[in-house]
């Protein structure tokens, strides 16, 4: 079976997590290889780059937070995604590298640019198949996080309001690739729509 590589993006508290999670376990019971992973994370180093990124502790600064992100990425691409890729396996992941595009580059003004090219560094060339943009209001989203805010999600509704409309703007530009989801109150409704488009994949 050739390989396919499956993305999940989308602004805080939109149910990456719990719709890319859902979707692992409805591939794998279809008998399909399939490799679920998170980023930053997956290995161990991304996973304490990943605490230094969200710790609301640390103070960190624009082109240094896009650099953390994307050695998260390299070295999680080069350990795991790559390997799994030519393995002919499935691979999802919750975030890559369209986050850092709409995050440190329209959300913090790093040159787009330079991220794409870093990017392509970081990430070895390899694009995803699919990109699942997950979109709900900002206002819904950030209702969800109100108990525990990391770093990113304790900056300001302006700048997540940014980041959303950076990732809709991805998304026109790339509409075959990125495929935008309506985030819906019942959570099923949400992952037929995601089956729909992964099925056709």
């Amino acid at each position: 079976m050739k390989s396919r590589f499956i993305t999940f993006e989308g602004s805080e508290g939109c149910g990456k997590s719990t719709q890319s999670e859902m979707l692992y376990c409805y591939l794998k019971s279809k008998g399909l290889r399939v490799v679920y992973l998170r980023e930053p994370g997956g290995v161990k180093l991304s996973e304490k780059i990943r605490e230094i990124l969200l710790d609301p502790e640390s103070k960190i600064s624009p082109e240094a937070e896009t650099l953390l992100y994307m050695a998260a990425r390299a070295q999680v691409v080069r350990d795991i995604i790559q390997p799994a890729l030519k393995a002919g396996k499935i691979v999802i992941c919750d975030r890559f590298l369209d986050s850092t595009i709409a995050y440190q580059g329209f959300g913090l003004g790093i040159n787009i640019g330079i991220i794409k090219t870093i990017g392509k560094f970081a990430t070895l060339g390899i694009k995803p198949d699919l990109t699942i943009f997950l979109d709900l209001p900002v206002k819904k989203g950030l209702q969800h996080r109100c108990n525990y805010k990391d770093r990113i999600e304790q900056r300001s509704f302006k700048y997540h309001e940014i980041v959303r409309n950076g990732y809709l703007k991805l998304a026109r530009l790339e509409p075959k690739r990125i495929r935008i989801v309506k985030v819906e109150p019942d959570k099923l409704t949400t992952q037929n729509n995601i089956r729909k488009l992964t099925d056709a994949l």
